[in-house]
């Protein structure tokens, strides 16, 4: 299936066509992942495209730079630019991908002498785990392969690197007939899945595994958390054994791309009836609904496109 791509692509402050945004071979981020990276979604609204949570993504951005002490432009820059290659692009729901990698330096490990180079991507993605999969429900497995110690790679970073576990997870999962994989974390408990983070119900309340370490900090995440609250879902964030995948309700991943996906069956045990549950079900229609402007956005997370300046 061929890419969708798009016209234009931000680098460095400058838009350049899409087939011109090349790299050099000998690239740093070529040979030892030395990227980091946002994804982010743009909806279509009633009163145009808007960013979801793009402040909180662009502090990530930031946050996930500074650990790997790159230097990149700073979030007004780069807010502007997300708002920009979406207007530019004519794009009225699309995915961003802002990314910067350490570029044509130094061959060695050390990445200090390889220049940054700082981009903002965006196309048009669909459901990530598929339309069906968004309405009936996914079947995943447990992994054989586990997220990282804490004192490993920083987790929070949401580096290129990192997903290099998460291809391991994601061609295991595939190779076995399944449509996406869990990950456990060192010490056995449940972490994430290969691109995106999991919550569970059990007796009508929400629970998401506990911070540890070993899982990035998702922003839709924490937007479901909220919205948990808001809809007077109980919520509790807690260590989560394997064995509680099995015997819960309802489980359901979540990520700017995954959105909010049910999921069926693990380990081809059924989870729950074997279809989207009713707090799976609320969270994912109320998600939708504030993200395409049907609902009051209470708590400010959209951002609108039209505000770039000079580009409509």
């Amino acid at each position: 299936m061929a890419f969708p791509q798009t016209a234009w692509i931000w680098h460095d402050g400058e838009f350049i066509p899409w087939e011109d945004a090349t790299i050099h071979v000998m690239s740093h981020v070529v040979h030892y992942g030395s990227c980091v990276f946002e994804g982010i979604r743009c909806y279509s609204t009633a009163s145009g495209p808007a960013i979801f949570r793009l402040p909180e993504h662009i502090r990530r951005f930031q946050d996930s730079a500074k650990i790997y002490r790159m230097d990149i432009p700073d979030s007004a820059t780069m807010e502007d630019a997300c708002r920009e290659v979406v207007a530019r692009n004519e794009k009225e729901a699309c995915y961003i991908r802002p990314i910067s990698f350490r570029g044509y330096g130094t061959p060695g490990v050390n990445p200090a002498d390889s220049p940054v180079e700082t981009y903002v991507i965006c196309w048009e993605w669909g459901a990530y785990l598929g339309k069906e999969g968004m309405s009936r429900g996914v079947d995943a497995c447990v992994s054989t392969w586990m997220r990282p110690h804490p004192d490993t790679y920083p987790a929070m970073a949401k580096a290129g690197g990192n997903y290099l576990n998460g291809q391991l997870l994601k061609l295991e999962a595939h190779a076995n007939g399944y449509a996406e994989a869990i990950a456990l974390g060192p010490g056995g408990l449940v972490s994430e899945g290969s691109g995106q983070n999991i919550f569970l119900v059990r007796d009508g309340t929400l629970i998401a595994p506990a911070i540890d370490g070993t899982f990035l900090l998702g922003i839709t995440r924490d937007a479901i958390l909220q919205y948990a609250r808001d809809l007077g879902i109980p919520v509790r964030e807690q260590a989560v054994p394997r064995e509680m995948l099995y015997v819960a309700d309802e489980v359901f991943f979540c990520g700017t791309a995954a959105e909010v996906t049910p999921v069926r069956s693990i380990d081809r045990i059924t989870v729950g009836n074997g279809a989207m549950g009713p707090v799976t079900q609320r969270l994912q229609d109320h998600f939708f609904a504030v993200v395409r402007g049907d609902v009051p956005d209470v708590h400010g997370w959209l951002t609108p496109v039209k505000a770039a300046a000079g580009v409509l």
